[in-house]
C-alpha cells in the first residue's frame, strides 16, 4: 500500500507540474508580462499594423532602451473574439496592454465595457488630428482610441486607359458617380476593360458614397437603425445600381480576385482606401500608367463631397497594469511624433491621420509609379475633408441586411421598399 500511495503521489505531482506548465503557457500566449518594461499588443497584419508597432518601439526606445513590446497577431475577427471572450469574463487576466480596433467596431467595445479602457483625453492633443477619426474612438466627451492608419479614399486610375478613351484624370476632379460611370462606359468601349470591380457579398463601396454624404446606417446615437428614409443610402444604391447595369463592373468573390483585376490590367480604377496603395504597385510593369484622383460624391447631394473613408483603425490601451507606460508610449509615437510618421510612409505607406506629419519631406515625395505625383500629400488634404460621424454599434450587422436587400434591389424590388424592409429586419434584430 506504501508503494503504491508513494506511486500515486508521484503521479499527482507530476500531473499538477504540467498543468501548471500548461497554465503558464496559456499565461504567456494570452499576452501577460511579468517586465514592466514590457508591453503587450495584439493586432493584425504582420507586413502592416505589426510592423508599424515595432517602428514605433524602436523610435521609443531612443529616450527608453530598456523598453521592449510582445506582440501577439492573430486575424482581425480572432482579436475581435479574443477582446470579447476576455472582457465579458469580467477579469483582466490576460489582457493586453494595448489594441488596436476597427474604427467600425469601436462603439461596440467603449459601450459594452465603458471601464475596460483607459481614458487618453490629455495624453495626446486631439486637434493634431483629422477631426472625423475622433468620433468613433471617443464616449461621453471622452477620448479613448489614439488614432492610427487613416482609411482616406482615392480613385486610382490607369491614365493610359482614360487616355485611350479621350479623358484624362482632371476630368475626375470633383467628379460625382454619374460622371465615373460616363467615363466607364467610355472606356469600356474603347479598351474593353472594366472600370472596377464589385463583390456583391462587400458593401464597402457603398460605406465610401453613404460616408462622403457625412450620413451612416445608424442614427446620431449610434444605435437606432437609420435605413428608410435615408437619401444618402438611397442615393447609393441608385448608383450601385447604375454601375451594375451599365456593365462596366466586374464580378469578383475575394480578396484575391481584387487584387488580380487590376495587376492583370482587366480594371482601369479601383476606388478604395489608401491602403491599397502597395497592392497596386506590385505589378511593376505598370509604373507611370497609375494616377490617384478624389472620390467620387454622390449626384445630386449637396451635402456629399470628393473625400470619404473606408476602414482604418486605432490604438486603444487596456485599464490594466502598465496602462501609464502604455499610454506615454502611443502619445509620444503615434501622438506627436512627426519624423516617426515619415517613417511609416517610407517603410510601409502608412498614411496616419496626424496633421503636423503631412508637413514632412515623406509626405511631399513625389510618386513615379503614379506619374510623379504626389499621392501622400493629396490623400493627406483628403483626409480632412472627410465628414465625422458616428459608425456606432452595428456596422457589420447591418451590412449583412443590406448584402441580401441589394440584390433584391438589383432583381427589381422597389428602392424605397427595399431600405423599409431592411429597416423592419434592423429594428427585429439589433434590439
Amino acid at each position: 500500500m506504501k508503494k503504491v500511495f508513494a506511486l500515486f503521489l508521484v503521479s499527482l505531482l507530476l500531473l499538477l507540474t504540467a498543468c501548471s506548465g500548461s497554465n503558464e503557457k496559456a499565461q504567456t500566449e494570452s499576452g501577460d508580462s511579468k517586465d514592466p518594461n514590457e508591453l503587450t499588443i495584439w493586432t493584425w497584419d504582420p507586413n502592416f499594423n505589426v510592423k508599424a508597432m515595432n517602428l514605433a518601439a524602436e523610435a521609443y526606445q531612443g529616450d527608453n532602451p530598456d523598453f521592449k513590446i510582445k506582440i501577439i497577431e492573430n486575424a482581425q475577427e480572432d482579436v475581435v473574439q479574443k477582446l470579447n471572450t476576455s472582457l465579458s469574463s469580467g477579469t483582466t487576466k490576460g489582457l493586453p496592454n494595448i489594441v488596436l480596433i476597427e474604427d467600425y467596431r469601436a462603439q461596440s467595445f467603449l459601450q459594452a465595457y465603458p471601464d475596460a479602457f483607459h481614458e487618453l483625453t490629455d495624453v495626446f492633443n486631439t486637434e493634431d488630428f483629422a477631426s472625423y477619426k475622433l468620433g468613433p474612438t471617443s464616449l461621453d466627451g471622452k477620448v479613448y482610441g489614439l488614432p492610427f492608419d487613416s482609411g482616406v479614399t482615392g480613385l486610382y486610375v490607369r491614365t493610359d486607359y482614360l487616355s485611350e478613351a479621350g479623358y484624362t484624370v482632371e476630368d475626375l476632379n470633383n467628379a460625382d458617380w454619374d460622371k465615373y460611370i460616363e467615363i466607364g462606359k467610355a472606356v469600356k468601349e474603347k479598351t474593353g476593360k472594366f472600370m472596377l470591380s464589385l463583390d456583391p457579398n462587400d458593401m464597402g463601396i457603398v460605406r465610401i458614397m453613404v460616408q462622403s454624404a457625412g450620413s451612416w446606417f445608424t442614427e446620431e446615437d449610434g444605435v437606432t437603425p437609420q435605413l428608410a428614409g435615408n437619401e444618402a443610402l438611397k442615393k447609393s444604391f441608385e448608383v450601385y445600381k447604375k454601375l451594375i447595369e451599365a456593365d462596366i463592373a466586374r464580378p469578383i468573390s475575394d480578396w484575391n480576385q481584387l487584387l488580380e483585376g487590376f495587376n492583370s490590367g482587366e480594371v482601369a480604377s479601383v476606388p478604395t482606401g489608401n491602403w491599397i496603395t502597395a497592392s497596386v504597385k506590385a505589378e511593376a510593369s505598370q509604373s507611370g500608367k497609375w494616377a490617384v484622383a478624389p472620390i467620387p460624391k454622390l449626384p445630386g447631394m449637396d451635402s456629399s463631397v470628393n473625400a470619404s473613408n473606408l476602414g482604418g483603425s486605432s490604438w486603444y490601451v487596456l485599464d490594466v497594469p502598465g496602462k501609464e507606460k502604455a499610454a506615454d508610449f502611443l502619445a509620444k509615437t503615434f501622438g506627436s511624433n512627426a519624423d516617426f510618421y515619415q517613417t511609416l510612409v517610407t517603410e510601409i505607406g502608412a498614411i496616419g491621420t496626424y496633421i503636423p506629419a503631412a508637413e514632412g519631406e515623406a509626405y511631399k515625395a513625389a510618386d513615379e509609379f503614379f506619374g510623379g505625383q504626389a499621392t501622400v500629400t493629396d490623400f493627406s488634404a483628403w483626409t480632412e475633408e472627410i465628414p465625422r460621424i458616428n459608425y456606432g454599434l452595428h456596422t457589420y450587422a447591418i451590412e449583412d441586411i443590406l448584402v441580401v436587400e441589394m440584390q433584391n434591389y438589383l432583381n427589381g424590388k422597389e428602392v424605397d421598399q427595399v431600405l423599409e424592409d431592411a429597416q423592419a429586419q434592423a429594428e427585429a434584430q439589433l434590439k
